[in-house]
């Protein structure tokens, strides 16, 4: 007879749910000691909650299915909040699994109890349960992969009170099959090909699992038939780009320059992806970035089949047959010079091996590194989905992980570096092949960038002193040394080529930490807001060419 965390381990595993990123107490005792029931699963564990949920979301962005996480009562659950928001933004499949006090000692209000349903609501709406009997846990386990996997995709929170999990009687649950989603019915397909041939400007913007290769193709072809615009979402969950791929133009994160790439459109087709709106309301300026004279059409919504949606529209418009465009290999030089953000992206684009990883959550500095690996060799990005930053070292975990052959490149700001810097000591432990590139630049440099934008007052030494890290200087070589992390400080570019070229040659986690100046500083973000407030008013060829300049 199992108890109930080795029926809850044994469920997981049968339903496709392989790997649990921990951060374990005193609670989830009896799920630890089940670990070794079920050879099929793997635990790693992590020294903060948000790097558990982080790595789960990483994990199933590259694995297709989810990862468990363990988490310890309301506050580790807190704790982890942040990267279990990027997933729900992202529309990522994760099985989120909190311990709880036993049943009956929840009446005595111990030090840590906490009311774990209303926490868990904010990352998990569609499934948050609390399991009641040690009987009825393999069928509450097997519903919450379920829900997780289901579209489009979601955090499931499953609290496992002591007592259920360490009682006698629990019995594991088949796997539920899952829904087969469905195109998009005929006549959305007829409006949206009519709108298509209607003479207008036309623009796809495409999310979530339309920016994987199967749709990116559909869609290419539609817009070489039909002169159609592709855009992807700002922060793509997942994109598969490089040589060989089709490009898309990612909408911008600033809002005047999305106006500015949206401005000449009447019709807009979304695909698994919504409308544009600003990340913050601004004085004066709209939060609804798509322009009034542009119609919206959705062609699928995320709980829709993105592929065959796409095929079915190319086939109204007589596409199916139309070439797809594709990127073209191409690779910038050896960067030289001056060690500087840009220099950094440069490098990785003339370096970035075949079939890479890359966690981009490098903020100000990775302006340029869209444009820098356009034609590198194909390889799958991820980004900050729902903007709460710490995500980039977890995520590099989780895709290292869930691809132990492929080489994982992460680059992340100063300021990110440290809300989940506890990662490296994972990455050390599990031997992963992760480089991580810390831009080090002492300065909330996109916080200096916001406060100009949104109008405040002129900032003086005690509101300046908020948003820099000069004091005193963060030494993220040193740290990584002490977790276990080979790490390199680099201040010259050859220096930090040389690095990058050995980081990639040899297996293992790698850091670098790349001392750069602000990419956006002094003059340049004086200048910026006034630049931005211009654009409307400007010619569209120049508000593009200055759109370009910015942020390429």
């Amino acid at each position: 007879m199992s108890n109930g965390a080795q029926a809850l381990m044994k469920t997981l595993v049968d339903s496709g749910v392989e790997v649990c990123f921990s951060n374990p107490g005193t609670s989830e005792m009896h799920f630890v000691a089940a670990l070794d029931s079920e050879p099929k699963m793997r635990a790693v564990l992590a020294l903060f909650e948000g790097v558990a949920t982080g790595a789960a979301d990483g994990y199933a962005r590259m694995a297709d299915k989810p990862a468990a996480t363990l988490l310890h009562l309301g506050c580790g659950l807190g704790n982890g909040l942040a990267n279990l928001h990027n997933a729900r933004k992202g529309k990522v499949p994760v099985v989120n699994i909190v311990g709880d006090h036993a049943t009956y000692h929840t009446q005595y209000d111990a030090q840590l109890q906490s009311d774990i349903e209303t926490v868990a609501r904010n990352v998990s709406p569609g499934f948050v349960r609390t399991s009641k009997a040690t009987a009825e846990l393999g069928r509450d386990t097997a519903e919450a992969v379920a829900a997780a996997k289901g579209l489009p995709g979601q955090v499931a929170t499953l609290i496992l009170p002591a007592d259920v999990s360490w009682g006698e009687g629990g019995m594991p649950e088949a796997p539920i099959a899952p829904l087969q989603p469905a195109c998009a019915d005929d006549a959305t397909v007829a409006t949206i090909a009519q709108a298509v041939r209607s003479g207008g400007k036309v623009a796809l913007l495409l999310g979530g699992r339309a920016l994987r290769e199967p749709s990116l193709l559909a869609a290419s072809r539609i817009a070489a038939h039909s002169g159609a615009k592709l855009f992807a979402e700002v922060f793509p969950t997942r994109l598969e780009r490089g040589a060989g791929v089709p490009a898309v133009e990612r909408i911008a994160y600033l809002a005047e320059l999305a106006g500015v790439q949206l401005a000449d459109y009447q019709h807009l087709i979304l695909v698994d992806a919504k409308a544009p709106v600003s990340f913050f309301a601004y004085p004066g300026k709209k939060s609804y970035l798509v322009p009034d004279t542009c119609t919206v059409h959705t062609l699928a919504s995320p709980v829709q089949d993105t592929v065959g949606s796409l095929e079915k529209l190319a086939r109204a418009l007589g596409a199916d047959q139309t070439a797809p465009q594709l990127q073209a290999p191409s690779r910038p030089g050896r960067p030289r010079g001056k060690l500087t953000a840009d220099k950094v992206c440069k490098a990785v684009g003339h370096l970035l091996p075949k079939n890479a990883i890359v966690v981009d959550e490098a903020i100000t500095s990775g302006l340029m590194l869209s444009a820098m690996t356009a034609g590198a060799p194909r390889h799958d990005l991820i980004t900050l989905t729902g903007g709460a930053i710490g995500q980039g070292l977890p995520n590099a975990i989780g895709a290292a992980v869930a691809c132990p052959d492929r080489p994982v490149i992460a680059l992340i700001g100063d300021g990110t570096a440290m809300y989940t810097i506890q990662s490296l000591w994972t990455m050390a432990r599990e031997k992963l092949n992760v480089t991580s590139i810390i831009f080090n630049n002492a300065s909330y440099s996109v916080l200096n960038v916001e406060l100009e934008r949104v109008g405040a007052e002129e900032a003086g030494p005690k509101a300046k002193s908020q948003l820099d890290l000069k004091g005193p200087v963060l030494n993220f070589a040193q740290m990584a040394q002490g977790m276990g992390v080979h790490a390199v400080r680099a201040t010259t570019t050859e220096e930090m080529v040389r690095t990058l070229e050995h980081a990639l040659a040899t297996p293992g986690p790698h850091l670098i930490e790349v001392v750069v100046p602000e990419s956006l500083s002094g003059m340049k973000r004086k200048i910026l807001p006034l630049l931005l407030r211009s654009l409307p008013n400007l010619p569209k060829p120049v508000a593009r060419a200055l759109k370009k300049k910015i942020a390429p």
